[in-house]
């Protein structure tokens, strides 16, 4: 089945930039575009060239981002942490950890 189409927006390339927490300059430096030019796509000032935006999204997911699609019932495409295969592991093991909310004695 093939991959839903992911617009690389500025925003989105901000949101995720946040979420792993690296510098504009560091990002820039990996994506092989100019710091000023990142701003200005992040700021919707400006447009970087398919090619740059495939190189930036590239470099967030290697610091760890990891781009949603717009899944079924339309709730919107985002960004969010990729966390490893043990940390995945251990939150889906708080899942229900202690009942449903409606019903605890707490």
């Amino acid at each position: 089945m093939a991959r839903p189409k992911l617009p690389l927006t500025g925003p989105l390339a901000r949101a995720a930039r946040a979420l792993i927490e690296v510098s504009v300059a560091e990002i820039a430096g990996d994506a092989g575009v100019s710091k000023l030019a990142l701003r200005d796509f992040e700021r919707g000032l400006g447009m970087l060239s398919s090619q740059e935006r495939k190189a930036l999204r590239r470099s967030l997911e290697r610091y760890g981002a990891h781009f949603v699609a717009d899944g079924k019932g339309g709730r919107g495409y985002g960004v969010r942490l990729k966390f490893s295969a043990a940390k995945t592991e251990q939150i889906e093991g708080w899942e229900d950890e202690g009942g449903l909310a409606a019903r605890d004695d707490v």
